[in-house]
C-alpha cells in the first residue's frame, strides 16, 4: 500500500496491543466508492485471531475522507494481516479513486481505563 508513513517496523510498548489509524482521502466526488471499497476489509480483518477491532469512519464534515481505526493484539498480528491474499491485493483497486497516499500511524497503548 503507498503511505506517507515511516518504513520502520512498529512496536508495542511491553507487548501491548498496536493500534493503527489509516486516514484516506478520496478523489472529490468519488467518497462512497471508496468506502465500497475499504468496507470489504471490514470482515476478513475482523475474523482474524489477533484483531481486536477493525472500524471504518467516514468524515463529518468531508464525504470524500475515511478513516480505519484498527487494534491488534500485537505487531506481528498486524504484519500478518498485510501478508494476507486480501490485503496484498487491495492497493490495486485504489489508484483511481485515491486522491493522495494514505497517511498510517502506528501507535502503541500506554494506559488502559480501569474497569468499573
Amino acid at each position: 500500500m503507498t503511505t506517507k508513513a515511516s518504513s520502520a517496523t512498529p512496536t508495542a510498548v511491553n507487548g501491548t496491543q498496536l493500534s493503527l489509524v489509516a486516514i484516506i482521502r478520496a478523489k472529490r466526488g468519488l467518497g462512497d466508492e471508496l468506502g465500497r471499497r475499504l468496507a470489504t476489509l471490514v470482515a476478513p480483518a475482523r475474523a482474524e485471531p489477533g484483531n481486536i477491532n477493525y472500524d471504518l469512519h467516514r468524515s463529518n464534515d468531508d464525504p470524500d475522507v475515511w478513516i480505519l481505526y484498527e487494534n491488534w493484539k500485537a505487531p506481528s498480528d498486524l504484519a500478518a494481516n498485510f501478508e494476507l491474499p486480501y490485503m496484498k491485493a487491495f492497493p490495486a483497486v485504489l489508484p483511481e479513486v485515491l486522491e493522495s497516499e494514505m497517511d498510517l500511524r502506528h501507535c502503541s497503548m500506554v494506559t488502559k481505563i480501569a474497569k468499573k
